[in-house]
């Protein structure tokens, strides 16, 4: 079954409403990128957001002959409410804030410049981490799918939706194994297309999907990025 919405959002097709239990992040990725085919060939940028969204990522890139890279934006959340987000910062060092969703939360500028600067160290540490192997793909032009194993508030994906789109890639695509239905719809309204394979009716966490969800390192990460040039033809 694939349902279809468009209007004012962007387009999302949800595949189905039943629970698939995948036997791990790279099985998902693979029946993802069957949904994605119709973007073989056409020098799209497969994003990741780390750590396991990446191996998702990765297997989509493979099979659609695409680009691989990380999505190194961090979210900024609300005080004492830190899955709302109420902005993003870049790698570049580029924020986006919501500034009415920020006064409403009672986030102040003390507190913004405190919360960038907390993820800024992140998004720093593993950028020396990674950028040693994959050095950023530019994305102004570009078609750019992103692609997570999972989401349940959406705010991380949404937070990198924000940031992404300040580098005006042609398209902005958002790729899921799986999703809650309100994700889904805050996500359409940040995107031109959605695609999700399932949204079931009852998420408690993304890991009740997978049979292998066990955590992905950094070294992983790091091997895939490396794996990823050879594919292309490209040289750390």
């Amino acid at each position: 079954m694939v349902c279809f919405a468009g209007g004012a959002m962007g387009r999302t097709r949800v595949f189905s409403h039943e629970d698939r239990i995948f036997e791990d992040r790279r099985e998902a990725g693979r029946i993802l990128s069957e949904a994605l085919k119709e973007f073989r060939g056409k020098d799209a940028v497969v994003l990741g957001i780390p750590r396991g969204g990446l191996v998702v990522a990765a297997e989509i890139a493979r099979a659609i002959e695409a680009d691989l890279d990380v999505a190194l934006t961090r979210k900024i959340g609300a005080p004492l409410q830190p899955e709302l987000a109420i902005g993003a910062l870049s790698e570049s060092g580029q924020i986006y804030l919501n500034s009415a969703l920020a006064a409403q939360v009672g986030a102040d500028g003390g507190y913004i410049e405190r919360e960038k600067a907390r993820q800024a160290g992140v998004i720093k540490e593993r950028a020396q981490q990674y950028r040693k192997v994959r050095p950023k793909v530019p994305l102004a032009g570009r078609l750019v799918i992103v692609a997570d194993d999972g989401v349940a508030t959406g705010a991380t994906m949404l937070a990198t939706l924000w940031s992404l789109a300040q580098e005006k890639p042609q398209r902005l695509i958002v790729a899921l194994p799986v999703a809650t239905e309100d994700a889904v719809e805050v996500l359409a309204g940040a995107a031109d297309d959605v695609v999700v394979l399932q949204v079931p009716i009852y998420l408690a966490g993304i890991s009740q999907f997978y049979g292998d969800f066990s955590q992905t390192g950094d070294d992983e990460v790091v091997d895939i990025l490396r794996e990823s040039l050879a594919w292309k033809g490209q040289k750390p």
